[in-house]
């Protein structure tokens, strides 16, 4: 009897260098594929969501609905900032609506006091809203966790109190009336911006600018050192990155996205006073985030649709929509702790 050795149909060159023993070359990984095809049709994804974006108001015939529409744009701006920090570097603001009233409050002086154009008020606000991200930054550098957030806390109470008793400049509980519509043109050829299909593309232009820098820090040298200070800050004070200057570039960067926000707030609502920028707005603004995940650019937008748009779906249910609502966030903390959209749906994947 002759004993015949069973023929193995794996050779070296069947793995042509992977790591995984029996891979042949000829029969690809489907996960692979599909990563593949959806690098490939990455940009015709994003051109359709912009067309869609585009056609909204086009669709859209409700006031009330396009108003919702708007005001979720407004939280993915805010949400988006605070995501820099809280999402990329790891660090608890609880204060973010402080920048958001630098912002609102900025506009609104300089356009009903001094007559200046909004795209003016736009840098100016966002500037000091930088000085105060800075200002921010530097006193909690030292400070981490539960004992950062009570700093937050204070610094967005310091604002709302100033804006709160300062009758000279910002009225006090009166507010700011008045505020004027931002125009387009020069001199004589001039476009008001009333209205909200105008409202809708202004917050979507600004919404998209948010999202393409948020895109190109996360992907940078100063977005990769924030994950960096997220994971431990000590192994990365060890590698040489320098905590003060990344953490003080978070705030900074947190602070003019709350600032824009604030200033289209200021002229879409025409009114500003100290009541919109509570510690509950920052709460909300925190929510965000933890909801749809956080480091999430998509979980942040989906989060913000889905907590501001949310309540007004169950309107009709004024009673109980708070509770839905409130329902809705206990379950996913229980079910989904880390957010909707913590992980990416595939990593890339290298052959050696």
């Amino acid at each position: 009897m002759k004993l015949v050795k069973p023929k193995d149909k794996t050779t070296l060159d069947d793995l042509a260098g992977g790591s995984q023993a029996g891979t042949q070359e000829g029969k690809p990984n489907p996960l692979v594929r599909m990563a593949e095809l959806f690098t490939r049709f990455k940009w015709h994804l994003k051109l359709l969501i912009v067309f869609a974006c585009l056609m909204i108001p086009l669709v859209v015939s409700s006031n009330y609905a396009l108003r919702v529409i708007i005001y979720i744009g407004l939280y993915i701006v805010l949400a988006l900032g605070l995501n820099v920090v809280m999402g990329f570097t790891g660090l608890l603001n609880i204060g973010h609506a402080a920048f958001y009233a630098v912002g609102a409050y900025t506009t609104a002086i300089l356009m009903v006091k001094y007559g200046m154009s909004f795209w003016l008020t736009i840098p100016v606000g966002m500037f000091l809203g930088v000085l105060l991200g800075i200002l921010l930054g530097f006193p909690t550098l030292r400070v981490r966790d539960d004992y950062l957030a009570i700093v937050t806390l204070g610094f967005g109470q310091i604002v709302y109190i100033t804006a709160n008793n300062w009758m000279g400049l910002t009225r006090g509980p009166r507010g700011i009336p008045g505020i004027p519509a931002p125009r387009l043109g020069f001199s004589d050829y001039q476009i008001v911006l009333d209205g909200y299909p105008a409202y809708y593309y202004l917050i979507l232009l600004f919404v998209f600018i948010t999202i393409y820098a948020c895109v190109r820090l996360k992907d940078s040298r100063v977005g990769l050192a924030w994950m960096d200070i997220r994971e431990d800050e000590d192994v990365a004070a060890v590698m040489w990155i320098n905590l003060v200057y990344y953490k003080t570039m978070a705030f900074g960067f947190s602070a003019a996205l709350g600032a824009l926000a604030g200033s289209f707030f200021a002229v879409f609502q025409s009114f500003v006073s100290p009541n919109s920028f509570t510690v509950l707005e920052s709460v909300i603004i925190i929510t965000i985030p933890i909801l749809g995940g956080l480091g999430s650019i998509p979980g942040t937008i989906i989060g913000a649709i889905v907590m501001i748009g949310g309540p007004e779906i169950f309107r009709a249910a004024s009673e109980y929509r708070m509770v839905i609502m409130g329902a809705f966030m206990v379950v996913m903390m229980i079910i989904r702790p880390q957010g909707l959209f913590v992980k990416k749906l595939y990593q890339p994947t290298y052959k050696m």
